[in-house]
């Protein structure tokens, strides 16, 4: 039986006038399924998953029917979609309503009207299913990103709802646990047949998981079908939603593209032996099915490789790091040490660094080592209580009051809302434009900014009734309008589509041509391993290492890339698509 039935949906926010989030969407999804929506950011997901739970359907103009369980969706009361219909937002502070972990596992219950019993049996059965009895009656402040989207999940799932929407529900947190999250609601579904629908830009843990995948380009849905169908769909439609495929799927179609054609000039001159085997892996080419998975994707260059003598195993490194070499960094910090509250425990412990100049500086680790803590202290907004913050050479506490942030520094925080405090993006840019500015001067600016991070179309929009990539980028153009020399980013690609990323990449390179340094915490190691200069680990409130992106990650077994997992036992420094598929265009 079908859970829900869309029929030629479509919707409009109020402050869009005739932009449709939804055209025409029609949809139907069965019991049991596992279902992922991709797309842009702004292409409708948010806004189609918001439509399925009434309380958070968004105000507009609406068309078509939404049925659930054979009902239209309007006439099911709220109680049985509280109970019956489970969503997890994007940020778990947004979900959170109570104190206590185990008043959070139980407060969706005691709403709902169940009896002590009752509550307290779904509550320790979701505490022992979800490993959360070590935490069970902490403070919900004292948990990390990942624990509290955990706690956010048990929660609603002590309700045993028959339907589990998840809108990029990995978007705060680090990639294992983002990966144990997601393992976690992949056993959901397989074990207590929960249906799962699910969106996310990082595709790796879900792509494969899913019964079918759903593309969404515009308001439309443009594929509609099984995994392996949809990367082949995606690259004949030469659509930019492909660079969105898991890791293995980009790697089979690349090598596809670049080596067909070149082992035709490698025959030639080959001799007898090698040329059979040079055939024999070119019809192995045509012939071997597209990976879904890390693990297929290394038993596909298994097969690909058989009986091949791989000549090419490595990479440049590039220039190594040296931090003794760093002369006049743009950042330097000296044993930092940092707690929040007097008799709390130390939250950076000893954090010592050099930025270079014009360079991107990237800090990767899990949630709760110190990470954002560490730019708070480099913006002043924490102050450690021992060690030396140096800005361009120069003690922070030397620095005037403003002076830190006139054209010197500027951080767009983790959160992009907080930074937005007007009714409309436009009005959002201009108050970070000088006062001596022209009319004429100020609209020039905001164009120039809105285009360069795409967001020209969302000027005249309220900022709240953008989805989380969208307001990450209206974000990134209000902290660009400052022109600081050294750019403070937290977790700046969160909720942002790959696409924006290239462009996000670019304007990243421009800024560095400018004389800007950057440094960027990220959980998103594969952007970090693609564009960043150098790369720091942090844990406990330290930095551990710090190197080049390809000395770093190639080290790594879990703390790495996709590409690197899949090709390390042929290849043994290759961090990128492109270096995967580049090697194996040598070799064949």
């Amino acid at each position: 039986m079908a859970h829900f039935e869309i029929k030629d949906l479509s919707f409009c926010y109020p402050a869009a006038r005739s932009r449709l989030a939804l055209n025409n969407v029609s949809l139907t999804i069965e019991q049991g399924e596992y279902v992922t929506v991709c797309g842009r950011s702004g292409s409708g997901k948010t806004t189609l998953l918001r439509h399925l739970k009434s309380v958070l359907a968004p105000h507009g103009k609406i068309k078509g029917q939404i049925l659930f369980d054979g009902r239209p969706l309007k006439e099911v009361d709220l109680r049985e979609q509280a109970s019956r219909i489970g969503y997890v937002m994007q940020n778990p502070d947004n979900q959170i309503v109570t104190d206590k972990v185990w008043h959070e596992l139980a407060f969706g219950l005691e709403s709902l009207g169940c009896d002590q019993k009752t509550i307290r049996l779904r509550v320790a059965e979701m505490a022992s299913y979800f490993g959360i009895q070590d935490w069970f009656h902490k403070n919900v402040s004292e948990l990390s990103g990942g624990q509290k989207q955990l706690l956010n999940l048990a929660s609603i799932m002590a309700m045993q709802p028959s339907v589990l929407i998840l809108d990029e529900p990995t978007s705060q947190l680090d990639p294992i646990a983002a990966s144990d999250f997601l393992n976690t609601v992949r056993k959901i579904n397989r074990e207590l047949r929960t249906t799962i629908i699910i969106t996310e830009h990082r595709l790796e843990d879900i792509f494969y998981a899913s019964d079918c995948v759903i593309v969404m380009e515009d308001g439309k849905v443009i594929a509609n079908d099984r995994p392996e169908r949809i990367g082949e769909f995606l690259k004949g439609e030469n659509n930019r939603m492909f660079a969105a495929m898991p890791t293995p799927v980009q790697i089979y179609y690349g090598v596809q593209e670049r080596c067909a054609g070149s082992l035709e000039v490698s025959v030639e001159g080959a001799g007898k032996s090698a040329e059979t085997a040079t055939v024999a892996a070119k019809q192995r080419l045509s012939e071997l099915a597209c990976p879904l998975t890390v693990r297929e994707g290394a038993e596909w260059l298994d097969k690909l490789f058989a009986g091949v003598t791989i000549t090419e195993t490595k990479v440049d490194k590039g220039q190594k790091y040296i931090e003794e070499d760093i002369k006049n960094p743009a950042v330097e910090l000296q044993e930092l040490w940092f707690r929040y509250e007097k008799d709390s425990p130390d939250i950076l412990k000893g954090v010592s660094l050099k930025v270079p100049k014009n360079s991107l500086f990237a800090i990767v680790g899990g949630n709760g080592t110190g990470k954002s803590t560490t730019l708070k202290a480099i913006s002043g907004i924490c102050r450690p209580y021992r060690g030396k913050v140096l800005i361009d050479g120069k003690k922070i506490d030397k620095y005037k009051s403003g002076e830190l942030f006139r054209g010197m520094l500027a951080m767009l925080p983790q959160d992009p809302q907080s930074l937005f405090v007007h009714k409309t993006v436009k009005e959002d840019l201009a108050e970070m434009l000088p006062r001596k500015l022209s009319e004429a001067e100020r609209k020039a600016r905001i164009a120039q900014v809105a285009e360069t991070c795409e967001i020209t179309e969302l000027l005249d929009s309220h900022p709240y009734d953008l989805s989380g990539g969208e307001q990450q980028r209206a974000a990134l153009a209000k902290v660009l309008l400052t022109e600081p020399k050294i750019l403070l980013l937290d977790e700046p690609t969160k909720g942002i589509d790959s696409f924006f990323k290239l462009k996000f990449a670019e304007i990243m390179a421009k800024l560095k041509g400018q004389g800007v340094t950057i440094i960027m915490v990220s959980h998103d190691v594969e952007f970090c391993a693609r564009y960043a200069d150098t790369v720091s680990m942090f844990f406990d409130g330290g930095i551990v290492t710090t190197n080049t992106p390809n000395r770093f990650f190639s080290g790594n077994s879990f703390y790495t890339t996709a590409a690197n997992r899949m090709s390390r036992h042929l290849f043994e420094n290759t961090i990128t698509n492109e270096e995967v598929i580049a090697l194996c265009q040598k070799n064949l």
